[in-house]
């Protein structure tokens, strides 16, 4: 439930109630309306910036779908668009089931499972092709997303908050931000989108939360870890953890990043490998390389790889990884990604090396693009779990010479609004001089 605004009553008083059709979702999975602005005599109203004629205002909902009529309750005006909660919903889409969780609206970890499978599928493949035009200003084709084979209980680690309890005697919520706050705390005893066998763990882990808040010892908040590694559960976060992709067998530390959906990872890994060698590069740099995901999986397409990873943790990881999966033509060194190809083997001429990318959530960061559009490679395959800041980057891959090859959509993150987005991009080549 939204909270009163401190200030701003314009365009809308709060709690006024709307009557209003859904025509879109926003990339953050919210729906979207638009409705004539009401006359405010005297006031000066601010232009929709969204908004498609003048006169008109944008509304956010959530936990709406395209097409639905609903009534919802306005509780905070901003300067382009106003919030609101849902009340009902008066006439459903026809895509629109029951949701799994019974806390799903409440807690603020999942945005569509009141959403089919299928069509959740349709509606992040239009918002990537949506992003790709807005951002980068690029009309091209977006391929079919991709599903998970598993659209509930595929999620390998979840990471639930408590804040410590303001009487011992009263055990702690555990669980994920309640939608719409910053701080309150929904208790999640079960969650649907997890394994099965985090769920079992978790009421054992949460018991001797509970046990220990009771004895006093939590003085602040703290984060529960619960990471899956082919069956086995740990809470450790200093624990060394097994992952079976395909033929690999990768070990790495259970707080160190690695990708959350083991059920796709193989059709995932599988596609960055042909897309890195489909233009016939002999070479790959694996950037942000982890502990060797990428990198070990797509080494058979190519004579040498290397691979870089500013988390030393994770470079020695990656090394053991490549020794137990008796892969010798990858190797891996600590450091800034941005650094890179200042210190790579002259071997990987740039005419004859892919790079693969996967930045973290907030995208490349300038020095990095700097150099790697300095080295030119022939091939960028660019994996992002954010296509928001990836489709921003793009515009810098275009001005750097680089065609858009293929747009292939993800869904490592079934009944949520997230994906990853997966981008080839290939050098255009510089004409001969006369």
């Amino acid at each position: 439930m939204g909270k009163k605004s401190k200030s701003n009553d314009l365009p809308f008083p709060y709690h006024t109630e709307l009557e209003l059709e859904i025509v879109t979702l926003t990339n953050h999975g919210v729906g979207l309306a638009r409705v004539p602005l009401p006359a405010q005599p005297g006031a000066q109203l601010p232009q929709s910036e969204t908004a498609p004629v003048a006169g008109s205002w944008v509304v956010m909902i959530p936990f709406c779908l395209p097409g639905e009529r609903v009534r919802a309750r306005i509780f905070r005006n901003h300067k382009n668009y106003s919030e609101a909660d849902l009340v009902s919903v008066l006439t459903p889409s026809p895509h629109r089931i029951a949701p799994v969780c019974p806390l799903f609206a409440r807690c603020g970890g999942c945005q569509y499972q009141h959403f089919a499978y299928a069509e959740q599928l349709v509606w992040k493949q239009r918002q990537v092709a949506e992003l790709l035009q807005h951002m980068a200003g690029v009309t091209h084709a977006v391929n079919p997303v991709i599903g998970s084979p598993k659209p509930y209980g595929y999620r390998s680690k979840i990471t639930p908050h408590f804040n410590p309890p303001r009487d011992p005697a009263t055990p702690p919520p555990i669980g994920f931000l309640r939608q719409g706050t910053r701080f309150d705390i929904v208790d999640v005893p079960h969650c649907d989108i997890a394994t099965d066998a985090i769920n079992e763990k978790l009421s054992t882990a949460r018991a001797a939360i509970h046990a220990r808040a009771a004895a006093g010892e939590f003085l602040r908040g703290s984060t529960l870890l619960l990471r899956d590694a082919d069956g086995q559960v740990t809470t450790d976060y200093e624990a060394i953890v097994t992952e079976t992709v395909g033929d690999l067998k990768l070990r790495f530390l259970a707080r160190d990043f690695f990708q959350n959906n083991p059920f796709i990872l193989p059709a995932f890994t599988a596609y960055v490998r042909r897309q890195a060698a489909a233009t016939g590069a002999r070479f790959l740099v694996d950037a942000y390389c982890g502990s060797g995901l990428f990198a070990l999986s797509a080494a058979p397409a190519f004579e040498r790889v290397a691979g870089i990873e500013l988390s030393e943790s994770s470079i020695r990881f990656a090394r053991q990884n490549a020794a137990a999966n008796a892969i010798a033509n990858v190797s891996f060194q600590s450091g800034d990604a941005a650094t890179i190809f200042a210190g790579l083997d002259p071997i990987f001429a740039p005419a004859e090396t892919a790079v693969i990318i996967d930045p973290p959530r907030k995208g490349c960061d300038e020095s990095f693009l700097a150099q790697l559009f300095a080295f030119a490679p022939r091939t960028v395959v660019y994996v992002s779990c954010d296509p928001a800041t990836q489709m921003r980057d793009l515009k810098g891959f275009l001005a750097a010479g680089y065609g858009l090859k293929d747009v292939q959509p993800f869904d490592l993150f079934p009944q949520t609004r997230h994906l990853e987005c997966v981008i080839t991009l290939v050098k255009t080549p510089t004409p001969a001089a006369s």
